[in-house]
């Protein structure tokens, strides 16, 4: 299958980046390689993608010094992550695999894992980790939990668009980045009851797939994911320390 690496960025630099003298998050050095570079070798590492695709602004330009992106294709970012997924989707159709450049500690087990435990009736589904599995291999992370009755997950910045209806879930995607600073209006967009039974600890994992679902009007799920590791993207500096320090062969000081 295709797999798509979402490469760009909105409003200008990041931070990181800058500090760092890159043009793009996705050519931080991590552990001395490209970010960029460790997401598309672990791609090429998983038996099942047999294309890769990056998305990035200007790639004839932003990547023209970087080596080790033969045979990627390359495509222009559109103007946020959804609009970049939705003509990825259109010109090269599902099952098409989505991650991030900032996931530099992505592996060819995490994308074999999420595709073989796929529930087969699900259009698209997206991967979690649970916050157990996730502070068991780096306690010290802070992330964003989704806390549901049944156990709080992180996002893991994987996903799988499995069949030609999964446009509507890229089209739902895009329709909440409008409102990406206003997240009021973005929860309003699931309905009233879901809001209520979340606010009130009575959401489930599978009362938020169905109430995507009905939003959505496709099949969709969810994968949960045994590896922590798979739910820690560099966002922040304090990232790029964790991701560092576990890519550090073991056994051999900092210095």
């Amino acid at each position: 299958m295709t797999a798509l690496v979402l490469a760009g960025q909105r409003g200008g630099t990041d931070p990181l980046a800058a500090a760092r003298g890159v043009s793009h998050k996705a050519l931080l050095p991590v552990a001395g390689v490209p970010m960029l570079l460790r997401v598309v070798a672990a791609l090429r590492a998983a038996p099942a993608i047999g294309r890769i695709v990056v998305s990035i602004e200007r790639p004839e330009t932003t990547l023209a010094a970087l080596d080790g992106l033969s045979g990627v294709i390359l495509r222009p970012a559109e103007a946020s992550p959804a609009r970049s997924a939705a003509a990825m989707l259109e010109e090269f159709g599902t099952p098409l695999l989505v991650t991030t450049a900032d996931h530099a500690l992505l592996s060819a087990a995490m994308v074999t894992h999420l595709l073989n435990a796929a529930p087969p009736e699900a259009a698209a589904l997206a991967a979690l980790a649970r916050r157990e599995t996730v502070l068991l291999e780096f306690p010290e992370t802070q992330r964003s939990w989704l806390r549901l009755r049944d156990g709080a997950f992180s996002g893991c910045n994987l996903f799988l668009l499995a069949r030609p209806e999964a446009a509507r879930v890229v089209g739902f995607w895009r329709e909440l980045e409008q409102h990406r600073k206003r997240p009021l209006t973005m929860a309003w967009t699931l309905g009233l009851l879901p809001l209520l039974r979340y606010a009130f600890g009575m959401m489930t994992l599978q009362g938020v797939a169905w109430a995507l679902e009905r939003r959505c009007a496709v099949r969709l799920g969810f994968v949960e994911l045994p590896f922590g590791a798979a739910a820690v993207d560099v966002d922040k500096p304090s990232d790029l320390v964790l991701v560092e320090a576990a890519l550090r062969p073991v056994g051999r000081s900092p210095g």
